[in-house]
């Protein structure tokens, strides 16, 4: 196969999305969910008027400023803590090619004949890549480190925060139902489009069948919702 029809052919794998595509899919569902369960709790938990829905948009409105705040810096510390220790296995691969290079050769054979290449096939490749740039093939092939892989805590940062904010917006506008008895309901109802909405465009992203990751997130997100009602529910009866 020629080069070219590698290329055209790679361009079709989404393994490179990985590095953002999670931060997103979990920011949108958790600016749906938790945004939505907030304001469905307050809604259940306090009493209904003109006062209770500007209390429900205040609290609406610090929710998706906080919670995209958060997944912001979480998405952060914890991608560049992913970095760290990339970062610490790829110098300590240097350190061992300076010490032993050739206990790292006998290393990459091992593994190139763990993956089906007789042991001469194997020494031979790895020779070769050794010859080529031996950190860059045991970072591949020994560490599973990628270039097209490999995390970005701003990139994961951003897209998090960013998709919080639009997740949270959707369930956020149903805070202005003309009544406050549909307030609940319209919240619901925008929520659940929302989620099916992150559904579609996280399968269709990641190349996956569309029902079977849609229906996860619909039930996923109306279980919570339904958690948190009932808990502000129970708040209100109790008149806590």
């Amino acid at each position: 196969m020629a080069l070219e029809d590698v290329y055209h052919r790679n361009l079709h794998h989404r393994t490179h999305r990985a590095g953002w595509l999670r931060a997103a899919v979990l920011g949108a569902n958790d600016g749906l969910v938790s945004t939505a369960s907030l304001m469905i709790g307050v809604t259940a938990a306090k009493a209904g008027g003109a006062d209770a829905q500007t209390f429900l948009i205040t609290a609406g409105t610090a929710g998706i400023v906080a919670g995209a705040m958060s997944m912001a810096v979480g998405e952060y510390v914890s991608v560049r803590s992913q970095n760290d220790i990339e970062e610490s296995d790829r110098l300590l691969e240097i350190e061992h090619l300076a010490i032993d290079p050739e206990s790292e050769l006998l290393e990459l054979q091992e593994i190139y004949i763990n993956r089906g290449l007789t042991p001469e096939l194997a020494l031979e490749v790895a020779t070769a890549m050794h010859a080529r740039d031996p950190l860059e093939a045991h970072l591949r092939d020994e560490l599973g480190q990628h270039p097209h892989t490999k995390a970005r805590p701003v990139q994961a940062a951003v897209a998090s925060a960013a998709a919080f904010t639009s997740g949270g917006l959707i369930p956020f506008i149903g805070a202005f139902a003309p009544t406050t008895g549909t307030v609940a309901l319209s919240i619901v109802a925008f929520t659940v489009v929302g989620l099916i909405f992150t559904g579609i465009v996280s399968a269709k992203t990641a190349g996956s069948k569309i029902l079977a990751p849609t229906l996860r997130v619909i039930l996923g997100g109306c279980f919570g919702m339904a958690i948190t009602a009932g808990i502000g529910q129970l708040l209100h009866v109790s008149g806590i």
